[in-house]
């Protein structure tokens, strides 16, 4: 073990000792030590998902803490703190691919529905017009509200009733159906 890493590991483990005899202190400082290693460790691992890093920091910490009375003393802290940190990790990658591979990316409906003139817009503002009264009420509701109109996600599901999750999936499922309509259209 380098130097560094010594150190660092006789700092976490004096500080978790006096943490789990009770000094709220120790607790505190370990927690902000283990968060800011913690944030590192997972920025390496996640460049394809920035976006996720701090709430995988906050779920370790959490499991950090509910299973801060397995940890014994004799054994490496950052051994066991980076081992529940990988756990998590695994379980957002799981997670994460299973979701990915249940929808489409539409992330391109904007392409697909763009226009590039004055006449071809009222055209396309018609025509999106009839093609949202062809999709039942959710998805038209939910897109109308969140895309045309500017609405938040929570906005939306307390005008139509839905929860925020439904709205999600109607907003993604009525673009998906646009883009299918768009494709097929003469």
């Amino acid at each position: 073990m380098s130097e560094s890493l010594q150190t660092i590991e006789l700092e976490l483990h004096a500080l978790w000792l006096q943490a789990q005899e009770g000094d709220a202190a120790c607790y505190a400082r370990a927690l902000k030590v283990i968060s800011g290693y913690l944030r590192r460790f997972l920025n390496r691992r996640m460049q394809s998902q920035p976006s996720d890093v701090e709430d995988l920091v906050q779920e370790t910490l959490l499991a950090i803490h509910q299973k801060r009375h397995t940890y014994q003393s004799e054994q490496a802290f950052t051994a066991w703190m980076y081992a529940i940190a990988r756990y998590k990790w695994i379980d957002h990658l799981r997670a994460h691919g299973r979701r990915e591979a249940l929808h489409d990316d539409i992330d391109d409906w904007s392409e697909i529905l763009s226009i590039s003139g004055d006449t071809e817009a009222a055209d396309s503002q018609r025509d999106l017009g009839h093609m949202l009264t062809l999709l039942p009420d959710k998805q038209r509701l939910a897109i109308e509200h969140t895309k045309l109109q500017g609405l938040s996600i929570t906005e939306t599901a307390a005008l139509t009733g839905q929860s925020e999750a439904a709205v999600k999936v109607n907003v993604h499922r009525g673009l998906k159906a646009l883009a299918t309509q768009w494709r097929a259209k003469p």
